[in-house]
């Protein structure tokens, strides 16, 4: 009798051990809402082809985010003002439940009816289409002015700061007589020159308002050879009027800042 409950024991802790060895399986997983047909996404302007756009991700139970091409927004409904005529396409990227999605709307505008940011007048003139040049603020030979030069990294405030003042004591970029072009016909087009008579290279650009920051696509700003430039194209605004642009690298190729004055032609 008592081997007969040893061995009763023995198998029921047995069976405990076996037990707490298993893998808890959460029988839980997730599933999607809808698909991706299914999500809606609503634009709507405040006047027929204005550039007053309202962006809505309308379908209940999905998240996620907004790229207005401006920026972006993490939340369903955004209003803004667009700058750029023409056909515009703006995407949501979210989450169905078990797998991400992006969808995108299509808005036309016709008129800027409504104003813009005084800084991209300030960037690409009254006349957005036509658009404006800016060249350095001095040279293109060496003059002693401050127009390119090496700064303090990571500290902005610091700009004017010249660790090395090289375009204006001996060095120059080699496109100092160069120009770039920033307009808004159809598109954030973004044309630079090397030099008189050089081809031009067109790219886009995204001017951040919001954050003080001026990103070049698939062209280089005056000035950026390495490695005084940003391989990513992102500038700092340290200075934008009708007549100034001043941007500034907090931490370049060289491991430095640098700043870049410029002046409107």
């Amino acid at each position: 009798m008592k081997i007969n409950k040893i061995f009763s024991l023995l198998m029921a802790s047995v069976t405990l051990l076996f037990c707490a060895c298993q893998p808890i399986v959460d029988s839980e997983s997730l599933s999607n809402t809808t698909d991706v047909a299914g999500v809606e996404l609503v634009a709507t302007q405040s006047t027929p082809g204005g550039n007053k756009i309202t962006l809505q991700m309308a379908t209940p139970g999905i998240t996620g985010y907004w790229d207005y091409n401006l920026g972006r927004a993490f939340t369903d409904k955004i209003e803004f003002v667009y700058p750029i005529p023409g056909t515009a396409t703006f995407t949501f990227t979210g989450t169905l439940g078990k797998e991400f999605f992006t969808k995108t709307v299509d808005v036309q505008v016709d008129v800027l009816d409504n104003p813009l940011d005084q800084d991209w007048y300030d960037l690409v003139s009254e006349d957005t289409a036509a658009g404006k040049t800016w060249v350095f603020d001095g040279g293109p030979s060496p003059d002693g002015k401050k127009w390119w030069y090496m700064s303090p990294p990571n500290d902005a405030a610091s700009y004017t700061t010249a660790w090395w003042n090289a375009a204006g004591d001996c060095c120059p970029p080699v496109d100092a007589a160069g120009s770039m072009t920033f307009d808004l016909n159809g598109a954030a087009n973004f044309t630079y020159v090397s030099g008189p008579g050089a081809a031009p290279q067109v790219g886009s650009f995204v001017l951040d308002v919001a954050n003080q920051t001026l990103q070049v696509n698939n062209a280089n700003i005056l000035g950026a050879e390495e490695p005084r430039g940003n391989p990513n194209g992102l500038y700092q605004i340290i200075s934008l009027t009708d007549t100034e642009m001043i941007l500034y690298v907090p931490n370049n190729g060289g491991g430095t800042g640098w700043t870049w004055v410029f002046k409107a032609q």
